[in-house]
């Protein structure tokens, strides 16, 4: 008996059908995964807003506390940025229990919010127990990092130890001799964030001269966007933080992506516009008061920029102190280009002139002030 042709092989055989259900239940079990991680974020996200309307309410009602504080963990750097002078490449991180004892005296200060940065603050090997800490003490917990140490496994980690903010500043879109911080490099890492981060995650793009092409952070906000996160831009500084002017082109790409940004509350800061002009501006710098930089001697500064005054550990630092300096003038306040300054400035710029002069040293102990701190009722 001649045998016809044989059938072909069907997609419906058993093991093509035992191949297909495999990888339904792996796409189902993702899918349960991704739907978890949603819910997170947003259980998350909801949380850190009605903590951060408390901070502004707290902020608003009183003047006696400091919002933000930046405190640095390590000095230590993976990347060695051409116009960045906030790193070295030697400096161990500091003792876990030094960090609880700063961070413990700022919230002894009644400080809302801690941003960790450094140096790449992902260096320090206890950063999540340092973050658990600011959450313990019921201040808001932020963190800056060039994000090239990024996995999973340490996205999670950061997740279960309760960071609430995180911010990258992606320079250029390829390397080159002036940053590494490239979309190119750290795609894959923010496409890791998006898919694990319960935190919020903001990319912050830069324009200045030392960036050679300006359209870098056009497709740099692009992605941020693309991938969920919030996108801010700012303007390069010199080495005192004061600005440097934008071109015609900068100046336009600026406003732009500007204009993307629907989410940031930074968007009603009009400040920006002059920054990018090279226009002085008229405002209350509250630095030493409303905002504090800590560095990792454990001296309280106005900021990165301006770092030896007042120059006091913090330890040290007292109630009176933040009094002085709410009211103290700085000289380099019109030319600023420092946006977390400029942030918190917003809650007080419309109140309590400045009519003190600054320090004209570092100084331990306070010049004497014209009336005490009022006491917190």
């Amino acid at each position: 008996m001649v045998q016809g042709p044989r059938k072909p092989y069907s997609a419906g055989s058993a093991g093509d059908v035992g191949t297909f259900r495999r990888l339904l239940r792996v796409w189902r079990w993702h899918l349960t995964i991704m739907k978890k991680i949603v819910l997170k974020r947003k259980a998350r996200f909801v949380r850190t807003r009605l903590r951060e309307l408390r901070m502004i309410s707290k902020a608003l009602l009183s003047t006696h506390h400091p919002v933000l504080a930046h405190i640095i963990p390590i000095r230590r750097c993976n990347l060695s940025c051409a116009y960045c002078n906030e790193y070295d490449n030697f400096s161990k991180p500091l003792p876990l229990e030094t960090m609880f004892r700063r961070l413990d005296q700022l919230a002894g200060l009644g400080t809302s919010i801690i941003t960790i940065s450094g140096g790449e603050p992902l260096l320090h090997p206890q950063l999540e127990e340092i973050i658990r800490h600011i959450r313990v003490r019921g201040m808001i917990a932020g963190l800056i990092t060039n994000g090239y140490l990024f996995t999973r496994a340490r996205i999670e980690s950061l997740n279960d130890a309760g960071l609430e903010h995180l911010q990258i500043s992606i320079d250029n879109v390829k390397p080159d001799d002036v940053s590494k911080k490239s979309l190119k490099v750290l795609d894959q890492k923010l496409q890791l964030l998006a898919r694990h981060a319960v935190f919020q995650v903001n990319i912050n793009s830069v324009l200045g001269s030392a960036v050679r092409d300006p359209e870098d952070a056009l497709t740099v906000a692009r992605r941020a966007l693309e991938l969920g996160f919030t996108s801010t831009v700012g303007v390069l500084h010199d080495h005192e933080g004061q600005l440097r002017p934008l071109n015609g082109q900068q100046q336009a790409i600026f406003s732009t992506i500007m204009s993307w940004g629907k989410r940031s509350y930074s968007r009603f800061n009009r400040y920006q516009n002059y920054i990018a002009r090279g226009i002085p501006r008229d405002w209350r710098c509250r630095a030493g008061s409303r905002y504090l930089y800590v560095c990792e001697d454990g001296l309280v500064h106005y900021c990165s920029q301006q770092r030896g005054y007042p120059g006091i550990p913090v330890e040290k630092y007292t109630k009176q102190h933040l009094h002085h300096e709410y009211h103290t003038l700085k000289s380099c306040a019109p030319r600023c280009t420092i946006q977390c300054v400029q942030h918190i400035a917003l809650l007080d710029n419309w109140r309590d002139p400045q009519t003190r002069e600054g320090f004209k040293k570092p100084l331990e102990i306070l010049v004497p002030a014209e009336t005490p701190a009022p006491e917190e009722n």
